[in-house]
């Protein structure tokens, strides 16, 4: 601690990423990063664009990319806003759309955790939602009468680290019992197998969907993220951009990003070899006793009813395996487990058929 810190540096709690271990040969199955390379047309793209124009500032705007990703959508590229990675652009959004009057942001309390390390960086009141004992978020808790009524509403689909998703349905009642709040819909791992709320944004001005290309389009290693909704909301978070950095975005990043969404059948063909492996582990992790949550995510969340998750994952880093477990309540005795290609997500199984039983 510095004497030189600002006032609240020091009750500051930050979020603890996965651990970034070095260990021989191993198998990286805690931060939910693809197993499959991104596009090789991204990779061209970046390639390229490492020329004489580095020295160049890139289009603040970033127009190109903002269109190819209306396009995809059907939107304008006013609905469109970007950031360097989903994580910068969920700060622009605690920041620029939940702060209002003192009115509280709900959220589940089982749910990715830098929304509450958001909450206290920006000193956002807010309402931790309780999910029901199979952690289903329960509809009916975010619909009902309030006073006050809530700054926002947020919440992952699928969640994290659940990896349970909410159907349209669901999603449109919450946005229609809250037309005052911000709705804002964190889809990092939408693309395999959940609903996505994008199909709303033209009936519901509150809603704001988030996505990444860390996970779906695997260039976790180029903080890409983007934002869509109604014009007025991306024009509030380029405000909040703009007074803090006009340029989230560099050339590179642009012209691998662009590539990767516009490389369709690489995304296809991938996040569906994903989807299959993660319903091949599934079944075999049951066959081993552990149960398993229902996942629409790139990864399985497990608990094995006789054995703790902290041997487990020590167990399994022993093995050069990372899983991630969270000490954290209600969630402690499971471990969050990241798909891998089918002969990793079958090195993990065969690791804990040798661990001794209970």
């Amino acid at each position: 601690m510095s004497q030189l810190w600002s006032d609240h540096v020091a009750g500051l709690m930050p979020y603890v990423p996965g651990e970034q271990a070095r260990i021989p040969d191993l198998l990286k199955l805690n931060t939910n990063e693809n197993p499959y390379g991104p596009s090789p047309r991204a990779i061209e793209a970046m390639r390229a664009a490492l020329s004489d124009e580095m020295r160049l500032y890139p289009d603040y705007q970033a127009l190109d990319l903002r269109r190819v990703i209306a396009d995809r959508f059907g939107l304008a590229p006013d609905q469109v806003f970007l950031g360097n990675g989903s994580d910068e652009i969920l700060a622009h959004v605690f920041n620029g759309l939940f702060l209002r009057g003192g009115r509280p942001l709900w959220l589940p309390d089982v749910t990715y955790s830098f929304y509450k390390t958001y909450c206290r960086l920006y000193e956002v009141p807010h309402r931790l939602i309780p999910l029901d004992e199979d952690f289903v978020l329960n509809v009916a808790d975010y619909t009902g009468t309030a006073d006050p009524e809530p700054a926002g509403v947020i919440f992952a689909n699928p969640n994290a680290p659940t990896g349970r998703a909410l159907s349209l349905d669901e999603i449109i009642a919450i946005a229609q019992a809250r037309p005052d709040s911000a709705v804002v819909v964190d889809e990092a791992y939408v693309d395999f197998g959940a609903e996505s709320a994008t199909a709303l944004i033209g009936r519901f001005p509150n809603i704001l969907v988030i996505h990444t290309l860390s996970k779906s389009r695997s260039l976790a290693g180029l903080r890409v993220g983007y934002a869509l909704g109604h014009a007025d909301l991306i024009a509030g978070l380029t405000r909040i951009k703009d007074s803090f950095n006009s340029y989230p975005l560099d050339r590179v990043a642009l012209a691998g990003a662009r590539a990767a969404i516009e490389d369709e059948a690489w995304f296809d063909q991938t996040r569906q070899a994903v989807i299959d492996a993660r319903e091949q582990l599934a079944r075999d992790l049951g066959a081993l006793g552990f149960e398993v949550l229902p996942s629409k995510a790139n990864f399985v969340f497990v608990r094995h009813p006789g054995r703790d998750a902290a041997d487990l994952a020590a167990g399994l880093r022993q093995s050069g395996i990372l899983v991630r477990h969270f000490r954290v309540p209600r969630i402690d005795q499971y471990l969050r487990i990241t798909v891998g290609m089918p002969e990793q997500c079958a090195r993990l199984c065969d690791a804990l058929r040798a661990m001794p039983a209970v």
